[in-house]
């Protein structure tokens, strides 16, 4: 006998075990839990006593992880994203939608989604924090640099950095006195800004007022908080990351990627077992860096790559555009400058941030570090190539070039 159960709800859950005979025949049991620890480890015992092992559940937000966090250990779980298994809209109840899935899960008509083991699960909730936190970071810089230009505060267009040591200084004593703007910047400033001085004294030269000069002071110390919050945050993902010290260090080699947390940012995301991927391009689809298949009546409406990996593809977007313009990759750049001839530029970044994700997926999966020579030999150009005036024709208005037929004399 085979069973199945299918749990659903916010505050409450709603189970179903399917359970089919030889015969073919399928009985179902229903029952509802709550959310509390007490109600799921009540579901638990409930699915032992039925012989129920195999659990599929609807991935909503994160009402699915206290679900997984008592049945992990007993049960097998597969996580369904709700797009596969969205029941008919004017027929949906939790309990219509606990039976549907059920008997989905049970004729294996359900694509189990990536869950990764709770150690890379618990980096990948840090590395997400981490990431939310830099960007609060810059939001308050940018802020404090909003409310210095309206202060007519213009340290920007002298230095090149604000929240630089010299820059701050200066900022304080403003704001310790925002009446005076006359006081002497030289002790205040590095050595390599001496010949800025007369462009500082114009710039701090502004007109505080005391409601602005109070929303700096907010600002300087939010900022600063954040940045303190945000090293603890980085001492606990680094000791979360022990683990997968090898790993890191293989990812590190791969080109524009120089900062340790971006390759911890990768293992949180994918992790280090490449098995759960049958192959690279799996993997690349899961991350959203393949075009999607949106064809009707022979018709190809759309190719643009999904909506999938908020939190990974920013990244490798981002090393992309990084190492496609340095001349220390040439295997990457040639690339990527012969994809832009014929794409553009934003669908050359998506091919080479797939190609870095490429690279990754076998770098963990044989242990070897990146090798460029691998990337080199496939821009050989064969010895010998033949094609036919029509295919070079093709090729020719394809690049823009207007085809004229020669002239014919006549005699």
């Amino acid at each position: 006998m085979n069973t199945y159960s299918f749990i659903a709800g916010q505050s409450v859950n709603a189970a179903c075990i399917a359970a089919t005979n030889n015969k073919g025949a399928t009985t179902y049991k229903r029952h509802r839990f709550s959310t509390f620890t007490k109600g799921l480890r009540e579901l638990s015992q409930w699915l032992c006593k039925n012989n129920c092992k195999d659990v599929c559940m609807e991935s909503t937000g994160k009402y699915w992880i206290p679900v997984v966090n008592v049945l992990e250990d007993s049960c097998n779980i597969t996580l369904a994203h709700p797009k596969y298994v969205k029941a008919i809209r004017g027929k949906k109840t939790d309990k219509k939608d606990a039976k549907w899935i059920a008997d989905l899960f049970k004729h294996d008509l359900v694509a189990g989604s990536f869950m990764p083991p709770l150690a890379i699960r618990q980096l990948r909730d840090l590395m997400r924090y981490r990431f939310k936190l830099t960007n609060f970071t810059s939001s308050e810089k940018n802020r404090f640099q909003n409310s210095l230009t309206v202060s007519n505060i213009q340290i920007a267009s002298v230095v090149s950095d604000t929240f630089g040591k010299s820059s701050m200084k200066i900022i304080d004593k403003l704001l310790e006195d925002p009446t005076n703007t006359t006081f002497d910047i030289k002790p205040l400033i590095h050595g390599s800004m001496k010949d800025k001085v007369t462009d500082l004294e114009l710039a701090i030269d502004g007109f505080i007022t005391p409601e602005q000069a109070g929303k700096l002071s907010v600002i300087k110390h939010h900022y600063e908080n954040l940045n303190a919050r945000k090293s603890d945050l980085e001492q606990w993902i680094l000791s979360l990351a022990e683990p997968y010290t090898e790993e890191i260090n293989l990812i590190l080699t791969v080109p524009s990627f120089k900062n340790i947390f971006s390759a911890i940012a990768v293992v949180s995301e994918i992790g280090v077992t490449m098995d759960v991927f049958p192959t690279a391009k799996h993997l690349c689809s899961w991350a959203g860096l393949t075009p999607t298949n949106n064809e009707s009546a022979g018709k190809k409406k759309s190719v643009r790559v999904s909506r999938a990996g908020v939190y990974i593809k920013p990244l490798l977007v981002q090393c992309a555009t990084a190492v496609v313009k340095s001349e220390k990759h040439p295997e990457i750049r040639n690339r990527y400058l012969r994809l832009k001839k014929r794409r553009g530029h934003k669908r050359a970044i998506i091919a080479i941030a797939r190609m870095l994700l490429t690279a990754i997926y076998h770098i963990l999966k044989k242990k070897e570090p990146y090798n460029p020579e691998l990337y080199q030999k496939s821009d050989v150009l064969p010895v010998s190539r033949e094609i036919t005036v029509d295919q070079a024709i093709l090729l020719a208005k394809s690049q823009g070039f207007k085809i004229m037929m020669p002239e014919t004399s006549v005699t």
